[in-house]
This record gives structure tokens, sequence and C-alpha cells, in this order.
């Protein structure tokens, strides 16, 4: 199927209009050419719901390797034998400072991750202990990411004031047995809504670059959208030496860029946060994505770096967006 009046289909969807899986399809087959009227036509539905307001997230690794997955992207899960620091959980005091980081660093979302299948009641206890104190003194919204949740775990860290839990679908349902075995793709989309029915916002994004086809980009956001997740982290794959996609070769950045246009046609209203190997997929083109996507991390990663804050600041500032500093 050939669009070429994106500004038309950007109208369409916002007066009610839902994007076609064909229409998807093509946004991400045309030429590179097209990348800058795309970008322009997601912008339009982008600020229809969000101006110009960028929202910043920061991360916390609160318990670093140890993982029994096999997880073929993740330099901290059984199968990679990357040079990853391994901790347990790590105490109130040390999540606290991170907290106090994230407001310097003028983030709105405190995200406190997690390695592992899923959290043991004591470790879950210590991140409760943490985000009582966190929501009693700081103004800051918490996003917990620690894996598969065992019955009443959700219900504990939502009355604690836990606002959004992270549980990523990461590929498509079809492609999901070729980057993970050791728990299904089933299994995600029911934490999320365990989550959801615990009263949290739901968080799950995506991994691109791990092989995976068109249709399955398309797939990853419809199914995001049918899930309801409010915020959609579309991390790209940085190929981390150890893992099993080790070698993959880097997603190009106006590829990235149409992806990220995607998945603001097909879920229109939601948080989009340009995540995860943004710095190598989209390189000198990073702010452009702030055109399709209104979140994005400060800060390093899990085990990888991300840019400098001042820089990130200073791209919001160049674009003429505002920091959004109180996500509450």
């Amino acid at each position: 199927m050939c669009v070429t009046n994106w500004n038309q289909l950007a109208n369409q969807v916002l007066q009610g209009q839902a994007i076609t899986q064909s229409e998807a399809l093509a946004l991400l087959e045309v030429n590179d050419e097209e990348v800058l009227p795309i970008l322009y036509a997601a912008y339009q539905i982008r600020k229809h719901y969000y101006g110009k307001q960028v929202k910043l997230n920061m991360i916390i690794n609160a318990k670093s390797g140890l993982c029994p997955e096999d997880c073929g992207y993740c330099s901290q899960s059984i199968v990679s034998s990357a040079p990853v620091s391994k901790y347990s959980m790590l105490d109130k005091d040390t999540l606290l400072a991170g907290a106090q980081e994230a407001l310097k660093r003028k983030a709105g979302t405190y995200c406190i991750v997690a390695s592992g299948r899923g959290p043991s009641n004591r470790e879950l206890e210590q991140v409760i202990e943490a985000v009582r104190e966190i929501r009693a003194t700081m103004p800051l919204k918490i996003c917990a990411c620690l894996g598969l949740l065992k019955p009443g775990q959700a219900e504990r860290l939502a009355e604690a004031g836990v606002a959004r839990y992270n549980h990523n679908l990461n590929t498509s349902r079809d492609h999901y047995t070729a980057i993970t075995t050791t728990h299904s793709y089933e299994q995600r989309e029911e934490t999320v809504q365990t989550v959801k029915q615990a009263g949290m916002s739901p968080c799950s994004g995506v991994i691109i670059g791990m092989g995976e086809r068109l249709t399955d980009i398309v797939e990853m956001a419809f199914a995001l959208r049918e899930l309801g997740a409010d915020s959609i982290p579309i991390n790209f794959l940085h190929a981390i030496e150890g893992t099993p996609l080790a070698g993959t070769g880097r997603t190009p950045a106006l590829f990235a860029l149409k992806v990220l246009a995607l998945f603001r046609f097909v879920c229109t209203d939601k948080e989009i946060r340009v995540a995860g190997g943004r710095e190598i997929s989209l390189r000198s083109l990073q702010p452009l994505a702030l055109y399709a996507v209104n979140s994005i991390f400060v800060g390093d990663y899990l085990t990888t770096s991300g840019q400098e804050t001042a820089l990130d600041h200073q791209m919001i500032e160049d674009l003429g967006f505002e920091i959004e500093l109180c996500a509450l």
C-alpha cells in the first residue's frame, strides 16, 4: 500500500480513525526521503496530546546480574558472558540517593529496575520501604520493573505508592521464542494485565533490531495498543559483546525514526519514550526523535552508558521544547 499524504493520515488519526496495519507497514517501507514528512505528520499527533513538553525518566539498576533467564539481548542473563556488575538488591539509602539524583537531573519519573525472573518477598519489601519514603519526601513518580510478579505482589507495590510498573513485551508473539525461551510472551502479557488490575499504570515496550520482520514491528505496536500500555519505551538493540545477539548490526538512524513515528501513529495519546540504544542508532539525529516521542531516559541505562544529561537538556532547549518537571 502506498501512502503519500502523511498529514492527511495524521488528521484522520486525530479525528478518531485508527491507522490500519497496511498503512503502518507502508510507513516502514517508504523511501528514506519520506522521513521528514512522516516526522512532521507524527509531530501533529504528538503536539495535540503533549504540546512541547518532554517527560524525563531516570533508571537505577537496583539489582544487577544474577539472572536465570536466557534473554538473548541482555548482558545480565544466564547465557551472557559480558563483564557486568553483579550485586543483590540495593539498600534503602542507596535507592533514596538515586531518587535525589533523579530530581537533580529534572526527571519526573524514577525507575527502580531489578534483574531476575521476579522479586522475592524480601526484595519486594526492600523496594516498598524505599518507595514509601521517596513518595513521602520527594515529588517523583515511581516506576518499578522487577520481573514476573507473584500473587499479591502487584497490590503491595501499588499500595506503597508505585504508580507505574514496567514489563516489556520486547518483540512480537511470533518472534518471541527466537529471543527468549525461559518464559513466554503470554507470561509477559499476563504480568501487564496483573499490573493494570492492581491499579498501577502499565508500561510496556519493545526492542528493535533483534532480527524481527517489518510485520513483527507493526504487530508490536498494535499489540501494545490492544494491551493498553500507557507508557511505551522503544529500545534499539545495543548488541553487547558476550550476549547471544553480539555482532548484530545497529538499526539505521532513518529507519529508527520511522519506527518512532509508527508508534506515534498507532498509540496516539500514549507516552512514547525513545529509550536504550538511542545514542547508538540515532547518533546525531537524536533531536529529530522528539518530534514523534515525548519522553526520554536521562543518565545511564542498566549496564550501558547514556548521553550526558546536560546534552539532553540542551537538546530539548534547542528544539524549543520544555521539560515536564513534575510527572505527578
